[in-house]
């Protein structure tokens, strides 16, 4: 049996996607960024449902991000699986908006993709987008992109290769360029071998929405490579690359900035490609903007989307069903249940995998993560509603806080059971300290709401509903105190480190509880609050929200917007607000 697969995939901000399949299991991390724990994984066992399961880089020991800035952080996590263990290879972006970009390039191991995942393993960092080969002689190779600080750049972009050694786990031997591009830029680099061919898997042409996707191939693993061109691929000028997909020249479809590819193959050798891919919102950027002049603005960030491939009678990758365009709608692979299924893993095409290696124990692993799904994970569907009580022990998977876990010194759970206690600690701007959990904005019509019980004895302690982008980017509806009017709410916009209030100071009732909420129509947002769940006014007026964008943010580049709650303190006693509930609706 088929179904159709409608992309996105992974909807809300889930960029550089990497998928590998063990046995039946189908598993794709993807970035993170700024925002904590590092690298989500989802699972699937048909490559159109996909689960949340968790977060590999989930101890301080293993990730550090205090002081990061926005969009800094865990780039393009590359996932395979050889030798019954997963590795996971990464990117630490320390500094980027400068001269010399600090990329630190790590990777962790796994025995089960539920963790434990080992501690961190340093590699080279000449560039970020690290990809691990596993070779079928039974090395070990990473390749990653390089950066280039000196003016003029020699290249307009280079792939370097390495090899690595499992048993000193360390980089070993020589580094070598196997891709020096004097007017085409290549990143996001993955390789993988098939019949007698190296094919050199490479991200094209930015980030926007000229992104795409090539393939190189060599006899050897060290190159020379030679790049796929064909009829098919139009460009407009030398510094586009020759892309398998893209959605480049084509402005009316969904699925812009396509590109920064992973392929995986199906137990039945049907082949599939998980690529990156934006839906514009309908704002642009003013025509003169700092950056990106007039561009369309992807408030909801870069998401997941899968293709349907095939292979060529002369060895070349493309599209299923020809062009290089991204197709909204895809045919999925064939499911059905049966131990031949497992039979099939790894037949004709089992050199075409990128991961090489036994597969003794896959059954067991897959069997351990489908019952740790189903126990674990509460999904945030398409159209669904999310409301979280906080009747449980611990937060749910889909929660993510910026730079920090959020311990018992930020929330508590059992303070006042039924309800999230947060305690009030460093301020939005904080890169260091921040109290705030979040979930993805999935939709450009949805829509959130909490309520809150929050006391104030000073207008630097706040509270409330946070609708954002990055430190310098957002929409706070929140609670507080005013000397003159005692117990109040406002509404604070922060636009590229600009501070408005977009309301005056409301009072509200003392010792009850405060209802919030957001509604987002395209890019506008508009602002609730209440007494009662089903009684909120409007506050404020109807805000163009477009602003929280990769376009428009001038720190930030590659995130996408957050909705959550919070609560700050900069008195420095910790002052705490009580959340009774949290709600999230695709509407």
């Amino acid at each position: 049996m088929r179904e159709t697969i409608r992309n996105p995939i992974l909807r809300g901000f889930h960029p550089d996607p990497s998928i590998v399949r063990v046995k039946d299991d189908y598993y794709i991390a993807t970035s993170t960024f700024e925002w904590w724990p590092g690298i989500r994984l989802h699972h699937s066992g048909d490559l159109k449902n996909w689960e949340l399961i968790g977060y590999p880089l989930n101890r301080v020991s293993q990730l550090d991000l205090r002081g990061v800035g926005a969009s800094q952080g865990v780039w393009a996590p590359d996932l395979t699986w050889a030798d019954g263990i997963f590795y996971l290879v990464y990117t630490v972006v320390k500094s980027f908006y400068c001269n010399m970009y600090d990329t630190e390039n790590y990777m962790i191991t796994a025995a089960d993709i539920h963790g434990p995942w080992s501690e961190p393993v340093s590699l080279n960092n000449f560039g970020f987008d690290p990809s691990l080969f596993h070779d079928t002689d039974g090395r070990k190779y990473i390749v990653s992109m390089t950066t280039d600080h000196r003016v003029p750049k020699k290249y307009a972009g280079r792939l370097v290769l390495q090899e690595y050694d499992p048993v000193k786990k360390a980089m070993t031997g020589p580094v070598q360029d196997i891709y020096r591009g004097e007017k085409i830029f290549l990143e996001g680099p993955h390789i993988f071998k098939r019949k007698d061919w190296y094919y050199l898997f490479a991200a094209d042409t930015g980030t926007g929405e000229g992104h795409g996707q090539s393939i190189l191939r060599s006899e050897n693993v060290w190159g020379p490579y030679e790049m796929f061109r064909a009829d098919f691929m139009h460009r407009d000028s030398e510094t586009e690359a020759y892309s398998i997909l893209t959605s480049r020249h084509h402005e009316d479809i969904l699925l812009q900035k396509s590109g920064h590819c992973d392929l995986v193959e199906t137990p039945d050798g049907e082949w599939y490609a998980v690529h990156l891919c934006g839906r514009a919102s309908g704002d642009k950027n003013p025509a003169d903007a700092k950056r990106f002049p007039g561009c369309r603005r992807y408030m909801i960030g870069r998401e997941t989307a899968l293709q349907k491939m095939r292979w060529t009678k002369d060895d070349w990758l493309v599209l299923d069903g020809g062009g290089n365009t991204p197709k909204e709608e895809v045919e999925g692979p064939e499911v059905f249940a049966g131990p031949e299924r497992s039979e099939v893993f790894g037949g004709t095409e089992a050199e075409g995998r990128r991961f090489a290696g036994q597969e003794k124990a896959a059954d067991e692993q897959g069997a351990a993560g489908r019952e740790k799904v189903s126990d674990e994970v509460r999904g945030c569907a398409v159209g669904r509603l999310v409301r979280d009580d906080f009747d449980r022990k611990e937060l749910d998977l889909d929660y993510q806080s910026l730079r920090i876990p959020m311990d018992e010194h930020y929330i508590s759970l059992s303070a006042r059971p039924g309800w999230l206690r947060m305690y009030g600690r460093s301020g939005l701007s904080s890169k260091f300290s921040q109290t705030l959990i979040a979930r993805r904005m999935t939709q450009y019509h949805m829509s959130a709401s909490a309520c809150v019980e929050f006391e104030p004895e000073n207008y630097k302690q706040m509270a409330g509903l946070i609708f954002l982008y990055d430190t310098d980017n957002y929409l706070y509806l929140h609670v507080s105190v005013d000397e003159e009017i005692g117990k109040c709410i406002t509404l604070l916009k922060a636009e590229n480190r600009k501070y408005e209030y977009l309301t005056g100071y409301l009072p509200i009732a003392e010792e009850k509880a405060i209802f919030l909420k957001l509604k987002i129509e395209e890019h506008f947002v508009q602002f609730y609050y209440g007494y009662e769940e089903g009684g909120m006014e409007k506050i404020g007026s109807l805000i163009n929200a477009g602003f929280l964008s990769d376009e428009a943010c001038e720190e930030g580049w590659f995130g996408g917007v957050m909705i959550g709650i919070c609560c700050q303190d900069l008195t420095g006693f910790g002052k705490y607000a009580d959340f009774d509930y949290f709600e999230v609706r695709e509407d």
